[in-house]
């Protein structure tokens, strides 16, 4: 009882010292069904200052969106004899988010500098990929800017610049637009207090994306029931093809 006593009252004087992010979201649940084209999230919260009082100057707030990590294998293609593609070097990043969004209230590169960013990781060019082979720098560096572009030019890396409001300082609203196609598990909405190129202050909210329905019922039995699942698809392509070649015959 005591040091919960004395965790609280070490809380408040945190909480006197130093602003609070007060963050929340639209939707903690989405739900995936047949017809899922999409949803915008809003990210909204407030933010508390010591004794109420709003300070001078400038205060910025970036928001990151990120979705469950994934072991990608990146694989370049090269054109042999100038006729045919093939793959050529290749390289695995260990822990690459499988979606990431980043909001921010002005342009990242006039809120913190290239230290800060990597820190937090804030903006495509910051997000750590952990790359498992021991390629060179230069060669990984390529791998990376080719693997970012790629999943930016499929809308699953977003980056929106000065679009945050902030309203008198204290409260702030950002949306950010989840696509059709994304993975489904545990995504993390961080919210970053910035002042003075710091970061002063963060908080994080959960967002469950999950299958609903029939969507669901698949995507278990495939994960576990592989075998079971593998033979009713088939036998249900068996089917089908019997029956429109039936159908044609009938024609």
């Amino acid at each position: 009882m005591r040091r919960a006593l004395g965790l609280i009252a070490w809380l408040f004087l945190v909480a006197a010292d130093e602003p609070v992010l007060v963050p929340d979201v639209s939707q903690h649940d989405v739900e995936i069904v047949y017809s899922f084209t999409g949803v915008d999230l809003l990210l909204f919260g407030a933010i508390l200052y010591p004794g109420g009082h709003v300070p001078d100057g400038r205060t910025d707030i970036a928001v990151v969106l990120k979705g469950p990590t994934q072991s990608i294998m990146v694989r370049e293609k090269q054109k042999l004899a100038g006729l045919i593609w093939a793959n050529a070097d290749s390289t695995r990043f260990r822990s690459a988010p499988s979606f990431y969004a980043i909001a921010s209230s002005r342009p990242l590169s006039d809120l913190v500098d290239e230290r800060t960013a990597a820190i937090y990781e804030l903006g495509l060019g910051n997000i750590h990929l952990s790359p498992a082979s021991g390629a060179d720098p230069d060669a990984q560096r390529r791998f990376e800017t080719g693997f970012v572009d790629l999943r930016e030019r499929t809308g699953l890396y977003v980056s929106r610049p000065s679009s945050v409001d902030i309203r008198q300082g204290v409260l702030y609203r950002a949306r950010l637009a989840i696509p059709a196609r994304v993975p489904i598990g545990r995504y993390t909405a961080e919210t970053f207090l910035i002042r003075d190129g710091k970061v002063i202050a963060a908080a994080t909210r959960d967002i469950d994306v999950r299958k609903s329905g029939f969507e669901r019922f698949v995507a278990n039995a495939a994960t576990h029931w592989p075998f079971t699942y593998g033979v009713a698809a088939v036998a249900l392509s068996v089917v089908f093809g019997w029956g429109a070649g039936a159908l044609f015959r009938r024609i």
